[in-house]
């Protein structure tokens, strides 16, 4: 079995040639909600994140990903292990994909069940956590759909054009460890 290939899907390292597709998502302001950015990169920065993305997860404490749909290579979207601690045995974990039109299509439904696996059974995760922005539907849908449950509401957490927003954490934890 192949960790990180699906039927449609598979999930690979970082590549040099992704610095153009990184940083066109880093810079996208549509998807700086989800990924807590606030501020443009420089195509010189992504570069040095690419050269460092080699990193063992124990020591870069992220693992990012890039979801693909076939062998040619281009990424259509990231999915990313952050805030590892391998002494709690958890992660985040945090998807986006880049264009509306291959959103719901079960891409990343697919990736999403890629990554959970993998942690699982590979890094011997007990358990995963996603931050939510409550009215954020389709993204909370695709974590329930995998046993994601709400534990939490961090009221007033989001700025977003100019309104506070309330953030759910959602878990999922591993109940063959």
């Amino acid at each position: 079995m192949i960790t990180l290939k699906g039927d449609s899907v598979y999930l690979r390292a970082l590549e040099p040639n992704d610095l153009e597709f990184v940083y066109a998502m880093e810079n996208d302001q549509s998807i700086w909600e989800v990924s807590n950015t606030q501020t443009p990169y420089s195509r010189f920065l992504v570069r040095q994140y690419l050269e460092n993305a080699h990193q063992d997860i124990y020591e870069a404490k992220q693992l990012r990903l890039a979801i693909c749909q076939d062998e040619d290579f281009p990424a259509i979207g990231l999915i990313d292990l952050f805030e590892f601690d391998p002494k709690n045995n958890r992660a985040g974990i945090g998807i986006v994909i880049q264009n509306k039109q291959n959103r719901n299509q079960n891409i990343g439904s697919e990736a999403l069940e890629l990554l959970i696996k993998y942690s699982f059974h590979n890094l011997n995760v007990h358990q995963l956590y996603a931050n939510i922005n409550v009215g954020n539907v389709a993204s909370i849908a695709l974590f329930t759909k995998f046993g994601f449950e709400k534990i939490g509401i961090k009221k007033d957490w989001i700025l977003l054009n100019g309104h506070y927003q309330d953030e759910a954490i959602f878990q999922l934890i591993n109940k063959q460890i």
